[in-house]
């Protein structure tokens, strides 16, 4: 880029030197009137080369303006040259650079493998401190040590590895390598404090933990989920503490990524009840989605309190996982808040009725059959009834026989047995 710049510069100083007018020229009108002459003389110049035809230029009264553009095309000309030079220059050592990156990362692959399976790697300690002594090096061998340790985690949950892997941390460790992936996350750069977090994560050095913890307040979207799937594996007492510091929306991404950390690394569940009555709406729906997934049903005081959350989605959430894990301790609720629910809300209610079959809710259900104008209310309703058994079944063939029409085709739909 240096190159360019003073190839630039060259250009403006020939540009203005060449764009500036002759002094002979400039004055020969005014000899010519001061001292008239018989004699025409010929100034053309006798060689028919470069120099008559800079003397056309002179002549033409357009000659700044062709002298200009011949400027600007030997300077873009060059400017050509400059860049295509250093894009040559700039590939030649990207293709160095990748060749020895891929003859670290065999030699550190090579000496990792025998320093882990060698009973006496004394020595091999040595050739990989010895290969280690440039910053460029060190960054290869934490990257090799990175997925080594992750491939490693993949198999935590049979219990292997576990000593091998205890032996690379002592590794990173001793020969200082958390060192340099701490100052990763101080680096202004984001990508970079990225990369710091996921070498302290998998080395599980919880030095930095309180750094890593004011990502969480980030605008960056990646830098805070980054900051999140860390703490996860660097606070073992309380992996998902980072969920009382969130200030930003928990994205579904967010949340995918945190669920997946569970189920690779086999993570203690906490009683996510906990999170339920936080202000950060999107935690919350993420704390009653685990309760559903996990089946905590022992979280049913924290659930009848979101039934009554002022937040829709929040009491939304609520009713799905009182149906999915047939909490029948929320029926009376869901009957008693249905009448001044919107109509998703209303329609969640019965279908999760309908997953948790109660007689003392064939009352209820009978009405909102015979009440709502929704179709689809109605037959979510009827097919609510129709799981209570015998006495649900009952009532619908007694509703069958109304003369409302629409009962008969709704029901008839319902006890179909080759529709449902």
């Amino acid at each position: 880029m240096a190159m360019i710049k003073y190839a630039q510069r060259i250009g403006f100083i020939l540009l203005l030197l060449l764009c500036l007018p002759a002094s002979g020229s400039a004055q020969q009108p005014y000899q010519s009137l001061a001292e008239p002459s018989d004699t025409i003389v010929d100034e053309r110049p006798a060689s028919s080369g470069f120099s008559w035809w800079l003397w056309k230029i002179e002549g033409s009264p357009s000659g700044t303006v062709v002298k200009t553009l011949i400027i600007v095309i030997i300077s873009c000309i060059l400017c050509l040259v400059v860049l295509l030079i250093w894009i040559l220059i700039n590939r030649n050592k990207m293709e160095v650079r990748q060749a020895e990156t891929h003859r670290l990362m065999e030699q550190f692959e090579s000496l990792l493998f025998d320093y882990l399976t060698s009973e006496q790697n004394e020595d091999v300690y040595r050739k990989i401190e010895m290969s280690s002594r440039y910053e460029f090096n060190r960054g290869i061998l934490i990257n090799q040590m990175r997925e080594l340790s992750k491939s490693m985690s993949m198999t935590m949950s049979i219990g292997l590895n576990e000593a091998a892997r205890v032996q690379l941390r002592d590794l990173y460790q001793q020969m200082h390598l958390d060192q340099d992936s701490i100052r990763k996350i101080y680096n202004p750069k984001w990508h970079i404090q990225v990369k710091g977090f996921r070498e302290l994560a998998f080395m599980d050095v919880t030095e930095a933990n309180s750094k890593i913890r004011n990502a969480l307040k980030s605008k960056n979207n990646i830098l805070r989920m980054e900051a999140q799937l860390a703490l996860v594996r660097l606070n073992e007492d309380d992996p998902f503490g980072f969920l009382d510091h969130l200030t930003h929306p928990f994205t579904l991404w967010e949340q995918l990524n945190v669920y997946e950390l569970i189920a690779i690394h086999d993570l203690i569940v906490p009683q996510f009840s906990r999170w339920t009555s936080l202000t950060n709406k999107t935690v919350v729906i993420f704390a009653l989605r685990m309760i559903q997934v996990f089946k905590q049903h022992q979280a049913v005081p924290q659930i009848i309190e979101c039934l009554y959350h002022s937040d829709k989605d929040i009491r939304h959430m609520a009713i799905i996982v009182s149906g999915e894990i047939q909490l029948r301790e929320t029926l009376p609720h869901l009957k008693h808040m249905y009448k001044n629910e919107e109509y998703s809300n209303c329609l969640a209610i019965v279908q999760a009725m309908s997953k948790m079959p109660d007689e003392m809710m064939l009352s209820f259900l009978k009405l909102v059959l015979d009440k709502e104008d929704d179709v689809q209310l109605q037959i979510e309703s009827a097919k609510a009834i129709s799981k209570m058994g015998e006495v649900g079944i009952a009532a619908l063939v007694k509703l069958m026989k109304s003369e409302y029409k629409n009962y008969q085709i709704i029901i008839r739909h319902v006890l179909d047995k080759r529709i449902n």
